[in-house]
């Protein structure tokens, strides 16, 4: 599903930007993940994740897919 964005002004840009509708819902807000820990696929998968080697989360303070929103819209 696409957006037309070419008339949103700042405000707008400022709040939905960076996020896409959920195609399974179609939620147009962030979701909260309420949690402080991930699991991992296997031991080699964790330490990847910590060495920066693949892209994930880790843990809450470090990473997570709620923070990673803000992120995409500023970038």
């Amino acid at each position: 599903m696409t957006r037309d964005t070419s008339q949103w002004r700042f405000e707008t840009k400022s709040v939905h930007a960076g996020y896409s509708p959920e195609p399974t819902t179609h939620a147009v807000a962030v979701p909260l993940y309420q949690t402080v820990a991930y699991a991992f696929d296997s031991a080699q998968h964790g330490a990847d994740l910590f060495d920066l080697k693949v892209a994930g989360n880790i843990y809450t303070r470090i990473m997570n897919p709620t923070q990673a929103v803000p992120g995409a819209c500023r970038a």
